[in-house]
């Protein structure tokens, strides 16, 4: 009894953030979500009911910044981490040169994500002056010019999903070079004497010894994907509705900071949205994970 209590004192400061950073405002983004007319000024409203939840699933510019998010988490979610995983592997084989390869992956993660989508920007964006480098290598091949900046939609999706891998890759690819390097030499060492193929290694030991990181790095990349904002924005400004490439966090900001601010229970409605679809995915992937993540 005694050693229970000392357990809750040393997690009563966590307990307490917790509460008034996490719970408290969960609790309160509820509430401002069922408050129908909420006037922030005069702190008033004039019902309660489920209004703002069917005011944004009618509002079209919610509706473009689901689908531009649930693109954006199908595509960059695999892409990126099948990536991570083919590099990862490949560093692991290599000797020679190994730590500057491993540097050289990880600078765009400490890079300013402004600054790299500023880049990505003239890269891909065709102006009066110049069709930018993209569209030249793509004249090399005799491909069309395409303004992925300002033209068609699916040109700035691609921009985006690019932009997004590339600005998520180099995490993944730490945290995969690690499991890697930790996987125990005796299995490959048991597989070696075998005769064991090296494709069925990979499959049959490889993947399952670091199949936690991957679960680890899939449900993060699925978070982080639907929290995407700047990434956007570094891309194709602040107006992000005009360019229909807004995501439902550019969605709440724009309810509460941006040109059509000063909504706040439309905002808490779309925050508990993407509060509901984050927890029912990580349920989801819970449950995959009993089945195929070893431990």
């Amino acid at each position: 009894m005694e050693n229970n209590g000392k357990a809750w004192l040393y997690l009563l400061p966590a307990l307490v953030l917790l509460g008034v950073f996490m719970i408290y405002p969960l609790i309160d983004v509820c509430v401002y979500s069922v408050e129908e007319g909420y006037n922030s000024a005069s702190q008033t409203y004039f019902g309660v009911g489920t209004y703002n939840y069917s005011y944004i699933l009618h509002d079209p510019y919610f509706l473009q910044a689901l689908k531009n998010t649930l693109i954006l988490v199908v595509i960059t979610v695999p892409v990126s981490t099948g990536l991570a995983l083919f590099i990862s592997f490949g560093l692991t084989s290599i000797r020679k040169l190994r730590d500057l390869f491993q540097t050289i992956y990880f600078l765009p993660y400490v890079t300013n994500t402004l600054a790299v989508g500023l880049v990505f920007m003239i890269l891909f964006k065709k102006t009066a002056y110049t069709d930018g480098m993209v569209n030249l290598l793509l004249s090399w091949f005799g491909g069309p010019s395409v303004d992925f900046i300002d033209g068609p939609y699916w040109a700035k999706m691609f921009v985006l999903c690019f932009y997004t891998v590339w600005i998520v890759l180099p995490f993944k690819i730490l945290i995969l070079t690690s499991a890697l390097s930790s996987v125990n030499e005796v299995y490959y060492s048991a597989a070696k004497v075998d005769g064991t193929p090296k494709g069925r290694v990979f499959w049959r030991i490889t993947l399952p010894m670091i199949s936690p990181m991957i679960f680890y790095l899939v449900i993060t990349g699925f978070i982080g994907a639907f929290k995407a904002y700047s990434d956007a924005v570094a891309l194709f400004g602040t107006n992000l509705n005009a360019a229909e490439m807004n995501t439902i966090v550019g969605y709440i900001y724009d309810m509460l900071y941006g040109d059509s601010g000063g909504y706040p229970s439309y905002a808490s409605a779309a925050a508990i949205v993407l509060f509901v679809i984050v927890l029912t995915i990580t349920c989801i992937n819970l449950s995959v994970s009993k089945k195929h993540v070893y431990y």
